[in-house]
């Protein structure tokens, strides 16, 4: 977790006083996430999850928990923030801005079956298909300006040939027409850890807090390029028509989007490829996550690169 903040049980009863959701029965920290801290919290009414924010400021969240609550109202399995007595999704705790939401069910899958893809294929297009009528908007803060500047930023890390590579994909880049294709909310990050399985199905969509507005063929590329890759970050075949098929039953792709199918699975691999550098040469303070090897990005950029084919579609 990148930075703690401990609270208590006598915190939690405290704070849980401005809610309808009955007394504390259990409160367990989870050792996962790497921009909020989180905690199970069982009352007795239910099972919910406790985030505080750690990056975040409260006049960025609402953006975020109203998505959720949207979404979650039109059927997308998603954390469905709950309101406290002022009916506000948000509060404080400990200094931290804080939510509550329900506790899905399911655990993500390390290793994603064909059946897996297949269901988080078909999920994904239902949520897109449901942000459409969701009313905010939400600049992506990882666009082309970010991956220009954060490129100049990690590139004296690297090798002259992976500086060479990187700088002539972010050129690439640049004008990627996202603004041209059909768009709206998306994910962001919808990677095998924030989808929890319930065996064969979809249990639940988590972790929201990388949504924007963007191309739903760029989201469907993050996701393709986590859950459909096997060694060496060469595309597992199987289970990436498996996506596809299931994706374009709910939210079939336009023209458009098809024809730019190989360029956005190389701009969503070398977005992940820039954070992750950036996440491991450049940490922010406190941070106490071990980041995750950016290598793995690079070899699923560069394998793209080197596919003469229209990769699937």
């Amino acid at each position: 977790m990148a930075v703690f903040t401990r609270v208590t049980e006598a915190d939690i009863s405290a704070w849980l006083s401005d809610y309808s959701l009955g007394s504390l029965l259990e409160l367990q920290g989870i050792p996962a996430g790497i921009e909020n801290t989180n905690y199970f919290v069982t009352t007795s009414n239910g099972r919910f999850v406790l985030t505080l924010f750690e990056v975040l400021k409260a006049d960025e969240l609402p953006f975020y928990l109203n998505l959720m609550s949207h979404l979650a109202r039109h059927g997308i399995p998603c954390p469905a923030p709950v309101a406290n007595g002022k009916n506000h999704f948000l509060g404080e705790l400990n200094g931290k801005p804080a939510c509550i939401v329900s506790r899905l069910s399911g655990k993500s899958v390390t290793q994603p079956s064909v059946a897996n893809c297949a269901a988080v294929g078909a999920m994904l297009g239902q949520m897109h298909n449901a942000s459409l009528s969701f009313g905010s908007t939400m600049e992506n803060a990882r666009g082309a300006a970010w991956r220009a500047s954060t490129a100049q930023q990690v590139k004296r890390f690297l090798s002259p040939e992976d500086a060479a590579l990187l700088e002539s994909e972010v050129a690439l880049h640049a004008s990627f027409p996202s603004d041209k294709l059909p768009r709206g909310v998306i994910h962001g990050d919808l990677f095998r850890d924030n989808v929890l399985m319930d065996g064969e199905r979809v249990g639940g969509l988590i972790d929201f807090y990388f949504a924007c507005n963007d191309a739903f063929v760029y989201d469907l590329a993050i996701t393709l390029n986590d859950w459909c890759m096997a060694a060496e970050g060469k595309l597992d075949v199987a289970r990436a028509e498996a996506m596809l098929k299931t994706y374009q039953t709910v939210h079939p792709l336009s023209q458009a989007e098809i024809d730019v199918w190989p360029m956005t699975l190389r701009v969503a691999a070398l977005r992940f490829w820039i954070s992750r550098l950036y996440d491991l040469h450049l940490p922010r303070d406190g941070e106490m996550v071990t980041p995750h090897d950016p290598d793995h990005f690079k070899r699923i950029l560069k394998n793209h690169i080197a596919s003469a084919q229209s990769v699937l579609l």
